[in-house]
């Protein structure tokens, strides 16, 4: 491989976002899960999440297929052709397989050959990380253009018995390239974990021996969830807004992990930031894990909402425990 010159700067060039067609609105999987026994309502949901809407997935199709129509997407709305790519990070939970990465499986869509391709494992917190990574290596002569990528289908791993959990989330994808820059782009970026958290939100299972061992469904405990995220996510918004040198009147637009709109909402008063300058998808797509983000961000800028020269906070938490953000200039 060949180094790339070191870059000062990066900034992402292009957007983009695939939805699966099938949406299921509260009232939709209402009637699907009272059909196995499980009672819940659009207003016991919406009440607690903000959530009015999720997409799942067909069977049959992955999360590279879903990261392949997102990367299209981005690619065309920046103006370069896949040859051109020469770094592909993927954020992703629910990955096709063990292994190969889902970043490799994505590369052969679309007709990559020879740059460096690998998944990243942060949960809810995936694209603020996988975007982390990218401009590093872009800013390290690594890279110089960086497909970066949200993509889950987290309807496979939830257990539809548990209607505290099955009603959150749905499955999509994000994507953005970013390359190298002479103007800044990426301000600042902060990330975090705690592993003495692992055991409130986790899947705690694996394959050995040909089986699944433990349990392969989600699990959460959603109060202690609630109480961590809106801890963390003011604290490393304030650390990564004076790492930039900027205060929390600079920020034209917060983009939070979609995961709850009271937790959202929580964020956006201790920034002291008025209501409409919180993008929401939430209501709409559920919590699509490391998918919410660069979702929302595709949604805001094609909406015409986000414009070029916008400062814009993006803030992942999810399981591990992890968290981070990343401050930029669109």
């Amino acid at each position: 491989m060949t180094l790339a010159s070191p870059s000062r700067h990066t900034r992402i060039t292009g957007t983009g976002s695939h939805l699966p067609p099938r949406r299921l609105s509260n009232a939709q999987l209402v009637a699907e899960l009272a059909a196995r026994g499980v009672e819940t309502s659009d207003e016991w949901i919406v009440e607690r999440t903000g959530i009015r809407a999720r997409h799942f997935a067909a069977p049959e199709v992955t999360a590279s297929d879903l990261a392949l129509h997102a990367a299209r997407h981005a690619l065309e709305a920046a103006g370069r052709q896949p040859g051109e790519i020469d770094l592909i990070v993927v954020a992703t939970s629910t990955p096709d397989m063990v292994f190969p990465s889902t970043a490799c499986l994505l590369q052969a869509k679309l007709g990559i050959v020879g740059c460096p391709a690998f998944d990243v494992q942060a949960v809810c917190s995936g694209f603020v990380y996988a975007l982390t990574v990218a401009d590093s290596m872009i800013r390290t002569g690594g890279a110089r253009r960086a497909l970066v990528i949200g993509a889950e289908v987290f309807s496979r791993i939830l257990d539809f018995d548990d209607r505290t959990t099955c009603v959150l989330f749905g499955d999509g994808a994000g994507a953005v390239v970013l390359e190298a820059s002479d103007t800044p782009g990426i301000l600042a970026t902060e990330l975090h974990a705690d592993g003495r958290h692992v055991g409130i939100l986790c899947v705690p299972g694996t394959v050995a021996g040909g089986k699944v061992i433990g349990d392969p469904l989600l699990k959460m405990d959603g109060q202690a969830v609630f109480k961590m995220a809106v801890g963390v996510l003011e604290d490393v918004a304030r650390s990564v807004l004076a790492k930039a040198g900027r205060t929390d009147g600079d920020i034209d637009w917060l983009i939070p992990h979609q995961a709850n709109i009271r937790i959202m909402q929580s964020t956006a008063r201790k920034l002291k930031l008025p209501p409409e300058k919180l993008v929401v998808t939430v209501d709409e797509h559920g919590n699509t894990s490391a998918a919410s983000i660069p979702l929302a961000l595709d949604h805001a800028v094609r909406g015409g909402s986000i414009r070029r020269g916008d400062t814009v906070m993006l803030e992942g938490v999810g399981g591990g425990f992890t968290w981070g953000a990343v401050l930029l200039d669109f």
